[in-house]
């Protein structure tokens, strides 16, 4: 199994489940490709070996409860969206995205379907469902 199809399991899981590394330029951070978190481990490895277990802890509790995990990361997605629309309209625009959700900022143009400039919660759900569904084929 190669390094890098192992960071991008790891990080889908997290996406997945919610769960994400909170050490500062640890992996999982925005934008960290996976030679850096590679580099990353190598330079910290308690640090990297302790998220190595707690995403296993994570992987087991999620296969005894997968509707429970599936809930949660709904809810951390939820928040995060909440937090990055700054106006409270419900909405993201480029602008918030870019300042509170770079990931999804990258992507804008691909999440905003309906290409009214904003991106609502279920255009984001419509694009996770899809990039899910790109995975799995590529499986």
């Amino acid at each position: 199994m190669s390094i890098r199809f192992v960071a991008v399991l790891a990080l889908s899981l997290a996406v997945q489940t919610g769960v994400a590394f909170a050490a500062e330029g640890a992996p999982g951070a925005a934008g960290m490709s996976a030679a850096e978190r590679q580099e990353w481990c190598k330079a910290n490895p308690e640090k990297c070996k302790e998220m190595q277990a707690k995403r296993k802890e994570r992987q087991d509790a999620c296969k005894a409860d997968p509707e429970k995990c599936r809930a949660e990361g709904q809810a951390k997605r939820d928040e995060r969206f909440t937090k990055a629309d700054a106006n409270k309209d419900g909405k993201l625009t480029r602008e918030e995205a870019e300042k509170g959700m770079p990931g999804v900022a990258r992507r804008f143009d691909q999440i905003d379907t309906n290409k009214d400039g904003v991106i609502t919660k279920e255009e984001l759900a419509a694009a996770g469902k899809a990039r899910a569904e790109q995975r799995k084929d590529k499986q």
